[in-house]
């Protein structure tokens, strides 16, 4: 079977699938990346927008723009009341539509994996970013098993079903970002894992999300159901609950982050 491809068409449904989890280890990062407040930022792949709403009440920016391919994506960020000033458009991370020096900071959340040409992804946030601003980016531990719906993934292989992959895995190692932010010229570079835990109200929650998922949700759908309630049986005992039936699940994240040389 070929390897599916990984769409995101649906905002309602990635906000419920990784857009929480996008805002978990946002929080963090941004604690982390500690930028000053009044900065003017661009979010590099910025998808429902859910990221962005964080880093706009976490980082008061002066002027928030943010790109991504997908138009169904941007129509349900603009749905969010603290987006209302931020600037949206349909742009390729490979051919940023600014010019150089435009922003304080470039930021690329849970994107960098999908970036055809990571190093171009790069290269291009720190051509827009001024000298002494900030270029940083997350992305789940794709290889080292840090994905949110990594024990799902697991159980459709088993079945014999492929796994979408993105195009660009490899680039969510620590050493591998690391590289790419020295490549590109980034001085004061710091690299560290981020782990979070989100909270299923019980089985049901976690499996009826992943259902909706941009990546597995439709290789699910094309099961028969015999295959999928297959799945559904091992997950569930890989899974347990808690006293009150909750999923207590953990992720974990690889985040960098870099100046421009002044």
């Amino acid at each position: 079977m070929n390897n599916p491809t990984i769409r995101f068409q649906n905002g309602a449904a990635y906000e419920r699938y990784m857009g929480q989890w996008s805002q978990l280890v946002g929080q963090v990062f941004l604690d982390w990346l500690a930028a000053p407040t009044g900065q003017r930022w661009l979010d590099v792949g910025c998808g429902n927008g859910a990221f962005t709403e964080m880093l706009i009440e976490h980082a008061q920016p002066s002027e928030v723009h943010g790109i991504d391919p997908s138009e169904p994506q941007l129509d349900y960020a603009r749905t969010r009341a603290a987006l209302a000033q931020a600037q949206l458009l349909i742009a390729d991370a490979m051919a940023l539509p600014y010019p150089a020096q435009r922003f304080d900071v470039a930021v690329m959340p849970l994107v960098i994996f999908f970036v055809p040409d990571p190093a171009r992804g790069v290269a291009e946030m720190r051509r827009v970013v001024r000298p002494g601003g900030w270029v940083g980016a997350y992305a789940w531990d794709m290889e080292g098993g840090g994905f949110p719906y990594a024990a799902l993934q697991a159980e459709i292989s088993a079945e014999g079903f492929p796994v979408p992959a993105a195009p660009s895995a490899d680039a969510s190692r620590l050493d591998v970002m690391q590289a790419l932010w020295q490549e590109a010229g980034l001085e004061q570079i710091e690299s560290r894992t981020i782990t979070v835990e989100r909270s299923f109200a019980d089985f049901e929650d976690f499996w009826s999300t992943a259902l909706g998922a941009p990546s597995v949700g439709g290789t699910l759908a094309n099961m028969s159901e015999t295959q999928r309630n297959a799945i559904r049986a091992r997950l569930q005992k890989r899974l347990s609950a808690d006293a009150e039936g909750r999923i207590r699940y953990s992720a974990r994240a690889n985040a960098i982050k870099g100046t421009v040389p002044a």
